[in-house]
């Protein structure tokens, strides 16, 4: 029983450090916020903006009783721990079971104590784009989007797939997709850059060995007190029609938006099934996010360009391959980690990657 105790006094003492990193005040006053913004009487009268703050709020308020709740089950178990250090092989074999099933929950969510950079904590906007090789690079574009959505859905986020160009033959040649909920920019920003695949084309009739590229870029969604003030001179704004899916209506109307920020020459295009409002909406809100990141690395003077274009991509040196024959394996050249089980990585099952990149991070 002594080394139990042991054990939970030394998973309370993580936990205890694990929550200085979560902002877990700042979080509170932020759900009290949403939920003064839920009581008032027209709430309802934008329904989708209404969801939006709805599972915004449902997310923090499971975050913050999480990490509240997990400090106090362990202090609770190591009281009762200490009270029946005593008693039978019966009581002590329940009590470790209650141990393991504490620290399973706290290894489950640990490493968000690595997610103490800036904008670690946002949401997050990001975007694939296929590269060359036609459709077997759309085709991979389409299996990371799904490998990103399952990892998404797995961490509890909430994903809106905002834009989406499919090619001919099906696959992904551009998808915008907004990810909502605590620490989604953080869990994400592992995944961006270059990721090659080789495998047998199922495209061919002969079934060559083919390598293909996509690309992944993130960027936080910026709440509004930290947006840059930007002068509406400088911005140019150009409607045109949407070249989507969505039938007759969608491609006659100018629901396509381009916005350039001409100081800069940054650029990001914008079409969808919605109203140019909306489009606009999610145009201005990219913007606002690269101007914000192109600034601190200015002051940080760091040697990375930004790419003008949200839509361009650059190839080259890829952070991830995944090949699938003549063997099966799943390398990180950032970390050096990999692992054989490709189905499972594709599946969603991202954590180690995403974990080896934060402690690499972090040194």
């Amino acid at each position: 029983m002594n080394e139990l105790i042991k054990k939970l006094e030394t998973l309370l003492k993580e936990i205890v450090g694990l929550k200085q990193h979560l902002n877990l005040p700042q979080k509170e006053q932020k759900i009290l916020e949403l939920e003064d913004r839920m009581q008032a009487s027209d709430f309802w009268s934008d329904n989708q903006a209404a969801q939006k703050v709805s599972q915004e709020y449902k997310q923090l308020k499971d975050f913050y009783d999480f990490w509240q709740g997990l400090e106090k089950e362990v202090s609770e178990l190591l009281e009762m721990t200490h009270a029946n250090r005593d008693e039978s092989e019966e009581t002590t074999a329940y009590l470790k079971k209650q141990a393991g099933e504490l620290e399973e929950k706290y290894r489950h969510n640990r490493f968000l104590a690595l997610l103490s950079k800036k904008y670690d904590d946002h949401s997050a906007i990001f975007s694939l784009h296929s590269g060359a090789g036609g459709v077997d690079a759309q085709d991979w574009a389409d299996m990371l989007l799904r490998m990103f959505l399952r990892f998404c859905e797995r961490r509890g986020l909430t994903t809106e797939v905002l834009e989406l160009s499919r090619g001919e033959q099906g696959g992904v040649k551009t998808c915008v997709v907004e990810a909502r909920g605590p620490y989604a920019y953080g869990l994400l920003k592992s995944e961006a850059g270059v990721h090659r695949l080789v495998r047998l084309s199922p495209f061919n009739p002969a079934h060559t060995r083919e390598t293909s590229f996509a690309l992944m870029e993130i960027l936080p969604i910026l709440e509004t007190q930290e947006e840059l003030k930007v002068d509406p001179k400088d911005l140019k704004i150009e409607a045109n029609t949407s070249s989507g899916h969505g039938g007759q209506s969608v491609n006659t109307t100018y629901s396509a938006i381009r916005i350039t920020h001409i100081p800069t020459g940054i650029k990001v295009s914008i079409q969808n099934e919605r109203s140019q409002h909306q489009n606009r909406e999610i145009a201005m809100r990219i913007l606002m996010a690269k101007l914000k990141t192109l600034e601190e690395e200015r002051q940080q003077a760091e040697k990375k360009a930004i790419r003008g274009e949200f839509k361009s991509a650059e190839w080259g040196n890829q952070i991830r391959s995944y090949v699938l024959h003549p063997y099966k394996m799943v390398k990180d050249h950032r970390t050096g980690f990999e692992t054989s089980d490709p189905d499972s990585v594709l599946n969603g099952e991202l954590d180690e990657f995403v974990e080896r990149f934060l402690e690499k991070q972090a040194d």
